[in-house]
């Protein structure tokens, strides 16, 4: 029996009149392979239900401009029914091997690829990415969250590797600045600010991201976008993904989709979308966020065109 959750928790559910008419949105791995000579392109803006391995490599070349990757890190976890175990570093690279080929084939030229990784897996993600594209470089994050250790370091960060098929590729570093409080604003010689505006919580300088982000927040229980998805990314961290490295209209894929977090913002940002999931219920959770996404396209810590420090009273006042 599921325990009490308190009232304040936002925790997104399945409610039990919801599952049959979420699950008939979906794309069986059946539905898909029995009609894709008919329509390669039916396969998007649909959550496929089934095993990426098998979809993945029926996929058309050159068919998605951004793909975004957060696989299973070389750990012993449970995802819904299924258990991950931990394998040896040589056996996990194989693993990688399975699927990275089919990525690179269905970008486009022009497209990136961003993998997600822990400490631990993310030289094998260098190692192994570098064969199949162009090393752009690597993004680390602040998960803030962390078990902490009386024999280690506490843990609280993660890697994602930025890849591109060539080296002419999608990138728009204007799209994703950060407003940042301004803690020592300095003037000119005629008392006029330098590069810093006053909004009605404090003085800000928009800036350009950098490859160390420290402004997410890892969704918990009293924010609307969280999950009973034990590894759920932040919509904000896929927004910044998204907005620099495509245009509206692009089609944004995830092959590992989980509760739907890169459909959800992709369409959120008017990107089309397309993502796989084994588990059927992190793929009823992603249809539920798609279908709320028709009304509510708000992401936290995103406003006015700009990405916010994490924890800072946004203003409302125009940029």
């Amino acid at each position: 029996m599921e325990a009490k959750r308190a009232l304040r928790n936002r925790t997104l559910q399945i409610l039990p009149d919801e599952r049959e008419s979420l699950q008939a949105a979906l794309l069986s791995f059946v539905d898909f392979r029995n009609n894709y000579n008919h329509d390669q392109n039916h396969w998007q803006q649909k959550v496929l239900h089934g095993d990426t391995l098998q979809i993945l490599p029926l996929l058309p070349d050159n068919s998605c401009h951004l793909i975004f990757v957060d696989p299973p890190y070389n750990l012993n976890k449970i995802f819904g029914n299924h258990h991950v175990r931990r394998l040896s570093d040589e056996d996990y690279g194989q693993w990688l091997l399975l699927w990275l080929p089919d990525l690179a084939r269905i970008l486009t030229p022009q497209g990136s690829c961003y993998i997600c990784s822990d400490w631990r897996t993310s030289p094998l993600i260098y190692q192994m990415g570098k064969k199949f594209f162009q090393v752009r470089n690597r993004i680390t994050w602040e998960r803030e969250k962390g078990r902490g250790s009386q024999s280690n370091w506490k843990d609280c960060s993660e890697d994602i590797w930025f890849f591109t098929k060539s080296d002419h590729y999608t990138f728009y570093a204007d799209r994703v600045r950060l407003q940042r409080r301004v803690m020592a604003p300095y003037v000119d010689k005629q008392g006029e600010a330098k590069d810093w505006t006053t909004q009605e919580s404090g003085k800000f300088r928009l800036t350009y991201a950098s490859n160390f982000w420290s402004d997410l927040s890892v969704p918990f229980w009293s924010m609307p976008e969280n999950t009973d998805h034990p590894t759920q990314k932040p919509e904000k961290l896929l927004a910044k993904i998204i907005l620099a490295s495509s245009d509206p209209g692009d089609i944004v894929f995830d092959p590992f989709l989980g509760s739907g977090t890169t459909a959800v913002v992709a369409k959120k940002l008017d990107r089309s979308f397309a993502g796989i999931e084994q588990e059927l219920e992190y793929c009823l959770l992603a249809q539920k966020r798609l279908n709320l996404a028709e009304t509510n396209k708000k992401i936290q810590g995103y406003e006015q065109g700009v990405f916010w420090e994490r924890n800072s009273s946004i203003s409302k006042k125009t940029l």
